[in-house]
């Protein structure tokens, strides 16, 4: 079981605590969080308790993409800093509307999106030239219990998101020695937590898996799996985690034909072998649907295949796949 712990980086405080939110208040006004915007979904709102009667402004952030939501959001956040409340994609609307305003956010995650721990996000919609640069929020307050709160298919599915950042940032030019490291603890964490049942899982485990994974792609970067999951969503409409619990078997597969070494240190901090790293990432993601059953538009992939290629991103892994590569990979996993 992993404790509660400060975790102070560059500029980044993380206080990993079980009930973070409800001790939010008092962690923001320590580190300089007064008269702030809260950003939040309706259904984080609904426990956000002394956290919302805290916030200067309350905004609740509508279903969309990033793009259009952050800049909807530009001109009413106000000039304090910013606290987004809940997945990846409020988390990143926040940290776009701060590109541009450049004031400090704080993210407190509802899932495992690993957003809190990254600078990779878009950009506020007409907004773009506005940016200062892209950023990474300075407090992270994440509360086990909250960020493992899904119903498990869905959290199956954001695990197997968090997962994926692990193991994308294995392979790239970037790639280093603590990127690695926190990639397989990581992985290792979430893979044995996901073998117990719902009622034996240790939160905190899954917990501090996905805030490790969510450091090593912020650190090592990433490659194909993003790449291409990142673009099915964009073009193709389909859902976030679940696009990335239908890619990450074949891509991880894909991966270890290219890196067989790494992706063998890989399988075995998954509790597997190199032969078996497919079936073990559908297992620990129980076999997720495909991606014809999230509503991905099949009508686009041509489109979606050539903004793949497009991405300077896909050359970040060893023998970068062509487009018949990349079609089949897709294929595969529809």
């Amino acid at each position: 079981m992993s404790g509660d712990f400060v975790w102070r980086d560059a500029g980044r405080t993380v206080v990993f605590r079980r009930r973070g939110i409800a001790q939010a208040p008092q962690l923001l006004g320590e580190h300089g969080f007064g008269g702030f915007a809260l950003l939040a979904t309706a259904r984080s709102l609904s426990g956000a308790g002394r956290l919302h009667d805290a916030a200067a402004r309350v905004h609740e952030v509508a279903p969309g993409g990033v793009p259009e939501l952050a800049a909807a959001l530009l001109d009413g956040t106000g000039e304090g800093p910013l606290v987004a409340l809940g997945g990846g994609r409020v988390i990143d609307a926040a940290k776009a509307v701060a590109a541009v305003t450049g004031a400090a956010v704080a993210a407190i995650p509802t899932t495992m999106s690993g957003a809190e721990m990254t600078g990779i996000h878009r950009l506020p919609a007409g907004a773009e030239s506005r940016a200062r640069s892209l950023v990474r929020p300075s407090l992270v307050v994440a509360e086990p219990e909250a960020m493992t709160s899904q119903p498990e298919p869905a959290l199956r599915a954001s695990s197997m998101n968090a997962l994926a950042h692990g193991i994308d940032s294995l392979c790239t030019p970037f790639a280093n020695p603590v990127s690695v490291m926190t990639a397989l603890r990581g992985a290792e964490l979430i893979a044995s937590a996901l073998d117990q049942d719902r009622e034996g899982r240790e939160a905190s485990n899954l917990a501090l898996g996905s805030v490790l994974c969510g450091y090593a792609i912020d650190s090592g970067s990433f490659s194909i799996h993003h790449v291409v999951c990142q673009t099915l969503v964009r073009v193709c409409g389909s859902p976030h985690a679940e696009t990335n619990a239908a890619i990450l078997p074949r891509s991880a597969a894909l991966l270890a034909s290219r890196a067989p070494d790494r992706l063998a240190v890989l399988a075995e901090s998954l509790g597997t072998d190199l032969g078996e790293l497919e079936p073990r990432i559908l297992e620990l993601g129980s076999y997720p649907p495909g991606l014809g059953a999230t509503g991905a538009d099949r009508g686009k992939l041509d489109e979606a295949l050539e903004a793949m290629l497009a991405r300077p991103e896909l050359a970040f892994m060893p023998g970068p796949p062509d487009r018949a590569e990349l079609a089949e990979l897709i294929e595969s996993s529809w």
